[in-house]
């Protein structure tokens, strides 16, 4: 008689691995997260309650959703066996996007799929993932660990993550309000992020670096400066709207992952503008100059990285001050990239 377990799938360690993640779960619940018995099929979330406190009042509200994953990002963890800070990547991924039509995140799911499950090793994960949660102000309702033995090697796991908010139709910024002479204000990114791993994994394995060893250059490991987590800007975004709450002076808003600057910004400018972006106004950290050096050129490094410029805003230009104020608040150190002018929809550097 062959068993689950000799097949490779072992139940009861899923049983355990339910229990060991309840603490990292239920800390990211806030007063919308009803009550409800840990292990169930779904998670429960109030959109709107009756207490003065904690109530919205929304009108129309608009669900907004996308999903995400971190990518090989994932291998550079595991070959170092700090699997904490993917998780964190894991909602900044699908929390800075969805925070770009103006939308509040609400809840998030991950579905993690690995070789074999391992609950003491893949709790700093779950623990990673509750981290950004937090830092994010959204509740990790649930989620679906699978283990696969036959489709995984063994050690290999993979992220996936999913992220709802709401937005009310008054308050969506879609980029269709942007005109000549709005201000790009940028935020800095904490380094690479989670695009562009392959090219990143490609580089360094050309030049045989290993991500243990120091670089003078980095200031610390390479495997340190890859795996450091990718900015969650949930936190700014909510005070810069929150202090413009009739005024619609943010005009679009951002997220710079793959494809770079020039592919991201183009996406929320109109076909009769352009975005010109001021190579000056900013340094990228050294982990771009870096990589670079191992044997790609700077218009690919652009064309696939951030560097270093992690979220930026379309700013009606009157107000574009008043914002910079009120990220400097948030403990931000916002910079102006460029601004809007004619053109059709392309972004120029200068």
């Amino acid at each position: 008689m062959i068993t689950y377990k000799q097949s490779g799938v072992n139940i009861d360690a899923n049983t355990r691995w339910v229990e060991a993640i309840k603490r990292a779960m239920q800390s990211t619940y806030g007063p919308r997260v009803p009550k409800h018995r840990h292990g169930g099929f779904a998670g429960l979330y109030a959109l709107d309650f009756e207490e003065d406190l904690f109530r919205r009042d929304y009108r129309k509200p608009l669900l907004v959703g996308c999903t995400d994953g971190v990518g090989t990002k994932v291998l550079i963890a595991v070959e170092m066996d700090r699997l904490s800070t993917i998780g964190i990547d894991l909602v900044a991924m699908n929390v800075n996007d969805l925070i770009t039509c103006g939308a509040e995140p609400l809840f998030f799911l991950d579905y993690l799929a690995v070789h074999k499950l391992d609950p003491e090793r893949l709790l700093a994960v779950v623990e990673g993932i509750a981290a950004g949660c937090r830092e994010a102000g959204c509740a990790l309702l649930g989620g679906e660990t699978a283990e696969m033995p036959d489709l995984y090697r063994r050690g290999d796991l993979d992220l996936a993550g999913f992220a709802v908010g709401v937005v009310e139709p008054r308050r969506v910024i879609d980029g269709s309000r942007v005109a000549v002479g709005d201000q790009l204000i940028a935020l800095p990114s904490s380094g690479v992020h989670s695009n562009g791993y392959s090219l990143v994994r490609k580089l360094i394995a050309q030049a045989r670096c290993r991500l243990n060893t120091y670089y003078a250059e980095l200031g610390e490991p390479l495997g340190e400066a890859l795996l450091r987590p990718t900015r969650i800007y949930v936190r700014a975004v909510q005070a810069v709207l929150r202090t413009y709450t009739v005024k619609r002076v943010v005009r679009a808003m951002a997220h710079i992952t793959g494809g770079g600057l020039r592919e991201n910004i183009a996406r929320v400018l109109p076909p009769n503008c352009d975005a010109v972006i001021r190579r000056s106004a900013w340094t990228p950290p050294p982990i771009f100059d870096f990589l670079r050096r191992l044997g790609t050129s700077r218009a690919e490094m652009f064309k696939v990285f951030n560097m270093g410029v992690g979220f930026v805003f379309v700013v009606a230009p009157r107000f574009a001050g008043g914002v910079m104020q009120t990220l400097q608040r948030a403990g931000e150190h916002p910079f102006v990239l460029g601004q809007v002018q004619r053109g059709g929809q392309r972004v120029r550097f200068v």
